[in-house]
């Protein structure tokens, strides 16, 4: 009788590890599929914010709060025609400037683009230091007679010339013959 009493305590025993076994692994499925579900309700990336000055410091401090780390943009300041004219397509235009006003805060460059093409550069700048200009401008490829809607890409460098930023503006050229 001591056997069955043994085998009998033996298969609580059993039943007892099973039961722990089975609420472990429902403890860890539930643990996983919470965890999943915080990951998707995480905030998602925000894109495309424009900054100014009279949302600059709730934007740093948004992304402060969300965890981000926030770098200070370069500052800039466009000066320049936005209408250049060209007599020919190979021509130096005598209108077409562009300044890098001292009180910006970095050196630039640009490069101009067809707005229905910005695979191709039309022109690539030198660098403008802060406080220099460039005029006398010739297209590094010459356009056809005709009215072409443009895009002009600043990049802000640091001191090594790497680009910390980018500014986007529209403007026209037109080429005369």
């Amino acid at each position: 009788m001591s056997e069955k009493v043994k085998e009998g305590k033996n298969g609580k025993i059993a039943v007892l590890v099973c039961a722990a076994v089975i609420i472990a692994l429902l403890g860890i499925i539930i643990f996983l599929l919470a965890s999943r579900k915080e990951e998707k309700e995480e905030t998602p990336e925000r894109r495309n914010v424009i900054v100014n000055e009279s949302n600059a410091e709730s934007v740093a401090e948004q992304m402060a709060e969300e965890g981000q780390e926030y770098v200070e943009p370069g500052y800039y300041t466009v000066s320049m025609n936005t209408d250049w004219h060209f007599t020919k397509g190979d021509a130096v235009s005598d209108d077409a400037w562009v300044d890098n006003l001292a009180e910006n805060t970095n050196d630039v460059y640009f490069d101009v683009f067809l707005l229905e093409n910005e695979d191709e550069a039309i022109y690539q700048s030198p660098v403008i230091p802060r406080g220099g200009y460039l005029e006398q401008i010739a297209l590094d490829k010459p356009l056809s007679k005709g009215k072409y809607d443009c895009v002009i890409v600043y990049h802000l460098v640091d001191d090594e010339q790497e680009t910390i930023s980018t500014l986007r503006v529209a403007f026209t050229i037109t080429v005369d013959s």
